[in-house]
């Protein structure tokens, strides 16, 4: 069971273990769960027993812990503790056909989520449903899982579907489309004034495809169409949108509200993001003055966006898909090699910091 009284808020910590001050923070603040970065990675034994000491400090033995390991440019946790896995764009690249990328990309993802259960993370910050237009900004570019919203919406449930089988949750990102952005949100606010049927037929159309997951993620983008004025993350005719035209019924939280396409305190952007509609805020680089600020404007997670959470976390599954880990591995990183820069092993690539 999930704790009665928490709040609408998820929090990154600063290092491999918590501080003492992190733990009264926690113990007080009683976020609903934590997200981990590449600065809490070291081994396997202490990613574990981070894990198992951020659930201790809340009281909740199944509270979400969240990363991004997407592959590529996006992996928290790689070489040499584990494998290095290929971006989103790699796998149409190394696949005959679809049908055979879809597999691929399917068993990709089952493999991460042995990864990440193993060390207690239950919740992936994959996959990415964004297309990219040319010319649009690199910030998504090969994180994409191909060029047309229809192969990305198949390749991102062969992905979220690989998840799912291994116990792990994954949430559908960047919610309706950071594909057609010509600036990154972590340092501008990007501005999209696509007309809606345009967006609806290629921004908006994997997420539709995609609408039954348990978890989505925003992105910090004025979409003019839409909203003239406020981003997708922090607008009440975003949110709107999202539940009845792209037909999304689950959990959605922010993006990262220290990014700097949001303006103002740290406070008002936790505040407008949940009047907006969104269910969690998401707060990343542990700073505890910024989290002290989200926490003040933070409510209780309550009423329809507590039942949302609550269904995306029964979606986890118990017994996940069985799964040999080695031969899963071999096979895999042999469909990709010389097709993709991913590593052929645990064994190979740098340690990231």
């Amino acid at each position: 069971m999930h704790r009665s009284v928490t709040s609408a808020a998820i929090y990154g910590c600063s290092g491999h273990r918590l501080t003492d001050d992190e733990r009264a923070f926690f113990a007080e603040a009683r976020p609903w769960g934590f997200v981990l970065f590449r600065r809490n990675i070291d081994t396997p034994e202490q990613v574990r027993a981070l894990t198992d000491e951020l659930r201790a400090v809340i009281g909740d033995a199944e509270a979400p812990i969240l990363i991004d390991q997407e592959g590529g440019r996006v992996q928290r946790m790689g070489p040499p503790h584990w494998p290095k896995y290929p971006p989103g764009n790699a796998y149409l690249r190394a696949a005959n056909d679809p049908m055979e990328a879809r597999e691929l990309a399917r068993l990709g993802a089952r493999l991460m989520a042995h990864d990440l259960r193993e060390v207690g993370i239950n919740v992936d910050l994959l996959p990415v449903l964004d297309v990219p237009v040319p010319g649009a900004h690199d910030i998504v570019g090969d994180r994409a899982y191909g060029p047309d919203p229809a192969m990305v919406a198949v390749l991102g449930r062969a992905a979220a579907e690989g998840l799912l089988a291994g116990g792990v949750l994954p949430c559908i990102k960047h919610m309706p489309g950071h594909g057609r952005a010509f600036a990154d949100s972590h340092k501008d606010l990007p501005m999209v004034n696509a007309d809606f049927d345009t967006l609806d037929a290629w921004d908006f159309a994997p997420f539709k495809a995609l609408s039954d997951m348990p978890w989505a993620m925003t992105a910090h983008i004025v979409f003019t169409a839409v909203d003239k004025k406020r981003p997708a993350t922090q607008s009440k005719k975003a949110v709107r949108m999202m539940r009845e035209h792209l037909g999304f019924s689950g959990l959605i939280m922010t993006d990262d509200l220290s990014m700097q396409a949001l303006r103002g305190s740290l406070g008002e952007r936790a505040h407008q993001s949940l009047k907006a509609g969104c269910d969690i805020v998401l707060h990343c680089n542990g700073d505890m003055a910024e989290m002290q600020a989200v926490a003040e404007a933070t409510g209780k997670l309550k009423g329809k966006a507590k039942a949302r959470a609550e269904a995306a976390m029964a979606r986890i599954v118990r017994s996940p898909e069985l799964l040999d880990p080695v031969a899963g591995h071999e096979r895999f990183f042999r469909a990709m090699a010389g097709k993709t820069d991913a590593a052929k092993g645990p064994d190979v690539g740098e340690a990231q910091a």
